[in-house]
């Protein structure tokens, strides 16, 4: 399996998905909300960051159905979605239980956590029941 980096501006990212929360960067200078990390705020260049911890759900921006070539430790094809997190920052995911053929934009989705090993825990979305269902 390829390893997602993990540095001192994402390590508070990934020790969040080891918590099973989902981590957003917040400037504690004007509290802007960004993703992917940085070292400073894009909207005030202030280096003060924090976090918050979103409550994991969004909707379907765009995708990808990702069937070739082969990714090691995975099985094809894989839904690759960019996912409007309701807190108002997009993220890139994977999409775990829906079909290559039944993912569309406007979806709602959750976020669930899969552990992996010891060191990693990947963010894993997947379809938001319908109520009443």
């Amino acid at each position: 399996m390829i390893r997602p980096m993990v540095n001192r501006d994402s390590a508070y990212f990934w020790e969040g998905t080891a918590a099973g929360e989902l981590r957003i960067q917040k400037c504690n200078a004007c509290g802007e909300l960004r993703h992917p990390p940085g070292p400073a705020c894009p909207t005030c260049g202030a280096f003060d960051r924090g976090h918050v911890v979103a409550a994991g759900e969004g909707t379907v921006f765009s995708y990808i159905v990702h069937r070739h070539p082969p990714v090691p430790g995975k099985e094809l094809p894989i839904v690759i979605a960019l996912i409007d997190v309701d807190e108002g920052v997009r993220m890139v995911g994977e999409v775990a239980d829906v079909a290559d053929d039944e993912i569309e934009i406007g979806m709602r989705l959750r976020v669930e956590f899969n552990r992996v090993d010891d060191d990693l825990t990947l963010p894993i979305w997947t379809r938001v029941p319908e109520e009443g269902k």
